[in-house]
């Protein structure tokens, strides 16, 4: 019963890995860059606009993929 538990868990966490698709992944690195640049700026009004920037990029990415890795993406509306 123990292994048929360790199995299942494995399972799920195969399966919510397959979500993320490459798309997805390139969009994290690059909005990463943003966030990290915006971190950095002292200007406010910079900071804002990379910020937005970067959760529009990681929006977009999201729904490439039908909306199957939406969950945790942030709205840009």
């Amino acid at each position: 019963m123990r292994l048929l538990i360790i199995a299942a868990a494995a399972c799920s966490a195969l399966a919510l890995t397959a979500c993320e698709s490459k798309a997805d992944k390139t969009a994290e690195v690059k909005a990463d860059q943003l966030e990290a640049q915006a971190a950095a700026t002292p200007n406010e009004a910079q900071e804002s606009a990379l910020n937005k920037k970067a959760d529009q990029i990681e929006q977009q990415a999201g729904n490439a993929d039908g909306g199957a890795t939406t969950a945790n993406t942030p709205t840009t509306h």
